[in-house]
């Protein structure tokens, strides 16, 4: 991604060097995608400010590239968000990601955020999708009192005309706490980077199709999604999903110029299904479950740090 969610220049100096330092920028380490799904606990974000403190701000979202692999059944036909200027839909979103992180041969450390129940009213512009946000929930006490000030906040999505994000737009209420935005645009990135875009050919039930995106970050990633149309009732689709993601390097750049890792071993894939009505802004129901393990290496202390983390996004009217 292009922008990191927390800011690295708020990390704290280490005196010691190696493995120590590694640990703490990754129990610290932003929220982008696929292997930057990982985020700090809401205690170890205390103190740390997220993107866009009082203000809207704008994220590019890498671009999608489609390829058909089969047309499927026919009748075929080209598949296009159809919705008219002003529609309106309430959905919500909920989003549970879970990491461990383990140095050598020290116990894991439990850096998992507190899931997210995030309804939302949608509403078609000129110009993409405008969110307004209702009352967000989530088994933290904690946070969920933090949340309480976030009522109202507003979101938004920039879309192709092959159903693609380009860009999300994120606007929480003022007086909405850190730690609340910070769990705010950790959910609504995983939303993003599993979403769905449609061929440029016509297509019918059996449909198979490849969604490329490259993911640039401290490990730039290769996301490849295979849809597969397996049933349409109208404007309805449900469309089952493969999701796998490959490193483009073998190293991972730590944030703040603090080094680079070796990358030995990485998993990331996972499957879904949703069901997306073209009439309508965002999909009416399904999840989409993606997880796997990564494996880093120091060169100069020959410490190894070993990620196993998964991410679940669902929506439901």
């Amino acid at each position: 991604m292009a922008v990191t969610v927390l800011s690295g220049s708020r990390l704290p100096r280490i005196a010691r060097p190696g493995v120590l330092v590694v640990a703490l920028v990754l129990g610290f380490a932003t929220f982008g995608a696929g292997c930057a799904d990982r985020s700090p606990s809401p205690a170890e974000v205390e103190g740390l400010e997220p993107l866009g403190i009082g203000k809207q701000v704008t994220v590019p979202i890498s671009a999608a590239a489609t390829t058909l692999v089969s047309p499927g059944d026919e009748p075929r036909e080209l598949l296009r968000p159809r919705y008219a200027v002003g529609t309106s839909q309430e959905v919500t979103l909920r989003t549970d990601y879970r990491i461990q992180q383990q140095v050598n041969d020290q116990p894991a450390r439990d850096l998992s955020p507190a899931a997210l129940t995030i309804p939302m009213t949608a509403s078609a512009g000129t110009d993409g999708v405008d969110l307004v946000l209702g009352a967000v929930t989530t088994p933290d006490p904690a946070l969920n009192k933090a949340f309480t000030a976030a009522d109202g906040s507003q979101a938004g999505l920039g879309m192709s005309d092959f159903g693609a994000i380009t860009e999300l737009r994120l606007a929480p209420s003022p007086d909405t706490p850190n730690t609340a935005r910070a769990a705010l645009e950790q959910a609504f990135y995983q939303a993003v980077y599993r979403s769905i875009a449609f061929p440029d050919e016509p297509v019918g039930v059996g449909a198979v199709w490849t969604v490329h995106q490259e993911i640039n970050g401290g490990v730039s990633l290769d996301q490849v999604t295979t849809a597969t149309l397996v049933g349409r009732d109208g404007d309805r689709l449900t469309i089952d999903l493969q999701v796998s993601q490959t490193p483009t390097d073998s190293v991972w750049l730590l944030p703040n110029d603090a080094g680079a890792l070796d990358i030995e071993g990485y998993v990331m894939e996972g499957v879904g299904t949703i069901t997306v009505d073209l009439g309508l802004p965002l999909p009416v129901s399904g999840t989409i479950e993606v997880g796997g393990q990564q494996t880093y290496r120091d060169s100069y202390s020959a410490s190894t740090l070993v990620q196993t983390q998964s991410t679940r996004v669902s929506w439901a009217e």
